[in-house]
């Protein structure tokens, strides 16, 4: 078997210790006969298994007993429509840009009312995060939104932002559970699993049980309810279940690891060997300013394209996977997600220099 080291932003990198027990138990699941892709979701064994995924991520998370865990379906995309419709009680919301997606957002919740977009960064394509210490809060918004870690253009917010008392909507599909997280300063924390946790297809919403209500746009449909899979607990319909096993996986994973603390620690060192480099190096380049700089992802440039395009090319043939940027920027960026171990960053950073050696 060859594995490469793969720093895809998603579909990404998982723990190769829980894609072996998963290859295990692929045939039998725990002697009960069949895979857990072939299994009933009403079945006590599944019940089990989606049960104590959500006791550990709320372990590992510190979730307090007022706010709902939801495994959902239709990516975080699907997030951008069904946050207005079930929150957007006044019509009203404001919107933090700092990235594509939050855009996005942005724009699907201007569909369903009045969506100020109270801060950008897009000036300087998205390169920092805006000072958000003193917003122009609507009184009547609902909620605020950002996107706390952007995938594509490598930021971080380290600071949440002022809300004024309105509950803070917050994507973290990139950087869910890569370090600690005080639920109880958001409304809303949800994320697409296919970046930092598990599998395509499964969403995780961590939503404060009183913005969960039947009062919700008109024409909303059954499946973009909130309250509908809070009350059926995740299981109104065949929920993506393979997918919320391998989530399961992965949070017994980081269990194992110490837990949130020690995955920032162990974050922090690796994204510390590249950034370090990228500081020093003649020929590579950060595009992001270094006080907003993502653990999770960490996008560069040379400055030329045709040399971009070989980096990705050579890094490719000595097992450095999925290094191009992303369309939208270009360059490169190398997603360093929890599952990716040191040794991967730092045969990056050796080639990185070899390469700079021989393209000077």
């Amino acid at each position: 078997m060859s594995r490469v080291y793969n720093f895809s932003a998603g579909p990404a990198v998982l723990p190769e210790e829980v894609l072996q027990e998963a290859a295990d138990e692929m045939l039998d699941y725990r002697g009960c006969g069949m895979s857990v892709m072939e299994m009933s979701h009403r079945s006590g064994t599944y019940q089990k298994i989606i049960d104590e995924a959500e006791a550990d991520l709320r372990q590992l998370m510190g979730i307090p007993d007022n706010y709902k865990v939801l495994f959902l379906q239709g990516g975080a995309s699907q997030q951008f429509a069904m946050i207005p419709m079930n929150l957007m009680k006044n019509r009203v919301a404001d919107y933090i840009i700092t990235g594509q997606w939050a855009k996005k957002a942005w724009k699907e919740a201007s569909i369903y009312g009045k969506a100020n977009a109270v801060a950008s960064s897009e000036d300087q394509t998205f390169s920092y995060i805006p000072d958000c210490s003193d917003l122009p809060i609507d009184p009547d918004a609902d909620y605020v939104y950002i996107c706390e870690n952007n995938t594509i253009y490598g930021t971080k917010f380290k600071t949440l932002p002022n809300t004024k008392g309105k509950p803070l909507v917050a994507d973290v599909s990139s950087c869910f559970l890569s370090e600690p997280v005080d639920v109880t300063k958001y409304g809303m924390i949800y994320g697409g699993v296919q970046k930092n946790i598990g599998p395509a297809g499964v969403v995780i919403a961590i939503i404060r049980e009183d913005l969960i209500t039947e009062d919700v746009l008109p024409g909303t449909p059954t499946m973009l309810k909130y309250k509908i899979h809070a009350d059926a607990k995740s299981l109104y319909n065949t929920p993506p279940a393979y997918g919320i096993y391998i989530c399961g996986k992965v949070f017994k994973w980081l269990q194992k690891r110490g837990g949130l603390e020690a995955m920032k620690e162990y974050n922090e060192k690796k994204a510390k060997i590249l950034y370090d480099f990228l500081d020093e190096s003649k020929l590579f380049k950060g595009t992001v300013r270094k006080e907003d700089r993502s653990l999770m992802n960490v996008p560069f440039i040379t400055g030329n394209a045709d040399l971009d395009a070989k980096f990705v090319a050579e890094a490719k043939k000595n097992g450095l996977e999925n290094l191009k940027g992303h369309r939208s920027v270009g360059g490169m960026r190398a997603s360093i997600y929890n599952a990716m171990p040191m040794e991967g960053v730092e045969k990056l950073v050796a080639f990185m220099k070899e390469f700079e050696a021989q393209n000077q």
